[in-house]
């Protein structure tokens, strides 16, 4: 964090002292932070800067991307630059002369979605590194939009990237005995870090609030902050629940395609998922329709005003936040090429999750948030229909076992390592 003064910065007496005091202070918390979380991802980001000549990191804004970075640079030469930062894009004016300049260097270019322009640049630099025996760690980028938005900004660099998506902190990235702390909270740092649940929910309304008024007016067409909050807290009050973009067009006087924009961005941010119902042809009507959840359970609970584990426990939305986030720890976890979907037919059979490994078979998964957990009929008879490879039931308990009809009960760190392929 740099701090400026618009006139002479002279820190003498007490207001220097505390300045000095504020600063160190900001960075011994960022320090402890950097300490406290080894990202799951790092092994993989550092292999594939060693395979690809640049890789794009992307997550929401505040996930850790630009910690991660610097920690992967931080014992190879390397140069940072902040895209929002007028002063590093004017050293971009000249992209090639200054870029080539650093041609032996990792380039970490921050919020590249900023300047897509720059795509077709790199394009040259790395054919041009390439034909000198550069072949790969040149440019490490970091954005805030989806994969398939900034792909179709980076096309020029077919075969000359990889995509990596860095998501807020799941199980395997926290102590064993903080998995509730993550559920209420949510995963992105420093609202898990906070020293309190108010001061949590604080940032969290913060974050929220500047998605709304600065971030997402830098992406398309104007649009109203308070429409789009009322639009992210209808979801939140449906999370886990089909798309009824009828339902949410009434309620917040909008036309369908309107709603179906509104929630393209979202996904486009990665702050929510559209998880899709799974289809083969088995002659029963199954829905069409996906299934919405706030990604981050920490940003659902402070869109429902929700603060403690007593605020959510008492609240309606206890299951469906809990559901999603299981999805989410189950999702992150698996290979990037894996298939998440649902499962729902007319007559009641349904699967809260089907995960398809790479060359497997089916998973049915289902959520339970009790102790005791119960399958209905539904659930044997989707499994019927999609002969799943195994069968299991997600809780917050922490042992597992087997029920009737060879169906194991886990655990959701089991879960997690289970996806990972541990």
């Amino acid at each position: 964090m740099e701090m400026r003064c618009s006139g002479p910065c002279i820190h003498t007496g007490i207001h220097g002292r505390l300045i000095g005091f504020y600063i160190l202070a900001i960075r011994e918390y960022e320090a402890v932070i950097a300490r406290m979380i080894s990202r799951r991802l790092k092994p993989h980001l550092i292999s594939l800067l060693d395979d690809y000549p640049a890789v794009a990191l992307l997550g929401p804004r505040q996930v850790g991307k630009t910690t991660l970075a610097h920690e992967v640079a931080s014992n190879i030469d390397s140069v940072y630059l902040d895209l929002e930062s007028p002063a590093d894009r004017a050293k971009l004016s000249e992209p090639e002369l200054y870029l080539a300049d650093h041609e032996n260097k990792l380039v970490i270019l921050d919020e590249i979605q900023r300047v897509p322009e720059l795509f077709q640049c790199l394009r040259g630099l790395i054919d041009s590194g390439r034909r000198k025996g550069i072949k790969s760690g040149r440019f490490l980028l970091l954005g805030s939009a989806s994969m398939d938005l900034l792909q179709q900004s980076g096309e020029s660099l077919a075969g000359r990237i990889a995509y990596l998506e860095l998501a807020p902190l799941d199980v395997s990235e926290v102590a064993s005995n903080a998995q509730d702390q993550l559920w209420i909270r949510g995963g992105f740092p420093e609202s898990l870090l906070q020293k309190d649940d108010g001061k949590s929910l604080t940032w969290r309304q913060n974050f929220i609030r500047t998605y709304l008024e600065r971030d997402v007016p830098q992406l398309g067409p104007r649009i109203p902050a308070e429409t789009l909050r009322r639009f992210w807290v209808m979801l939140a009050h449906t999370q886990g629940g089909l798309l009824n973009a009828a339902s949410l067009a009434r309620g917040l006087d909008l036309d369908g395609k309107t709603i179906a924009r509104y929630l393209d961005l979202m996904v486009d941010l990665l702050l929510v998922r559209r998880l899709m119902p799974w289809h083969r042809n088995i002659g029963k009507r199954l829905t069409k329709s996906p299934k919405i959840y706030v990604r981050d359970s920490g940003i659902a609970h402070a869109l429902l005003g929700l603060g403690s584990k007593e605020d959510v426990l008492s609240h309606p939305a206890v299951g469906p936040t809990w559901e999603g986030f299981v999805i989410e720890n189950i999702v992150n976890s698996a290979p990037a090429d894996a298939v998440a979907s649902f499962y729902r037919a007319s007559g009641g059979a349904e699967i809260d999750l089907i995960l398809t490994l790479p060359g497997r078979r089916p998973w049915a998964i289902e959520i339970k948030r009790s102790l005791e957990p119960k399958l209905s009929r539904g659930f044997h008879s989707a499994c019927a229909d999609v002969e799943p490879e195994a069968k299991y039931v997600i809780y917050p308990g922490r042992e597992g076992f087997t029920m009737a009809g060879d169906v194991q009960v886990i655990p959701l760190a089991a879960g997690a390592r289970l996806a990972r392929g541990q």
